[in-house]
């Protein structure tokens, strides 16, 4: 049984990886995105939301096109997006991108030349409405489940229907143990009592 739950777990991490919302590939001329955020809740929770789910599948589809996380303490601050397209016919040279900081050190960087940016502010939106807005403004293409994946959906959701079910019933028997061990020891100071009176 623990050989199911393993694979169920690894095949619920595969799944969610390459199928739901972000997977999605983004055209040739997109050659980088900076996600700036604060860790606190006031605006932040749709990009740290969208940082979490969605980051991950964009990743995951666009793996050449470097992602910067840049992440601070001032929830006053901005919480924006920005994607950087090559201009047509430009030849761009090699890119400085700052590594991901969760302190505030890896700030937006002003685009090279023969590069344009396109900013989306993220601030109160929830992380739906984030990924909407980067897809229909980047041209992105949302990348559907093939049959394999919806097979593995389809296992993967009669796995956890059994599981439920088996839970149900290791809960029904427990409790009618507990129940049994409670009776036993009710009856035996029941008789304790009786046995201390006489």
């Amino acid at each position: 049984m623990v050989g199911v739950i393993r694979r169920l777990h690894k095949l619920k991490a595969l799944l969610d990886i390459r199928c739901g919302p972000g997977a999605a590939i983004f055209p040739s001329d997109v050659t980088r995105i900076h996600l700036e955020f604060a860790y606190g809740l006031a605006g932040h929770l749709g990009p740290r939301k969208f940082w979490n789910t969605n980051l991950p599948r964009l990743k995951f589809w666009n793996p050449a096109i470097p992602m910067i996380v840049n992440r601070t303490t001032d929830v006053t601050g901005p919480a924006v997006l920005s994607v950087y397209f090559r201009e047509p016919g430009s030849i761009l040279q090699e890119l400085q991108t700052p590594s991901s900081s969760f302190h505030g050190f890896a700030k937006a960087p002003q685009p090279a030349e023969g590069e344009r940016v396109l900013t989306i502010d993220m601030k109160n939106l929830p992380s739906e409405k984030i990924l909407d807005e980067l897809i229909s403004k980047s041209g992105a293409v949302p990348v559907r489940p093939t049959l394999q994946d919806e097979a593995d959906l389809a296992e993967l959701r009669d796995l956890e229907r059994t599981g439920e079910i088996d839970r149900e019933r290791v809960k029904r028997k427990t409790d009618a143990e507990k129940r049994e061990k409670r009776l036993i020891a009710q009856a035996q100071s029941e008789a304790a009592a009786i046995r201390a009176a006489l």
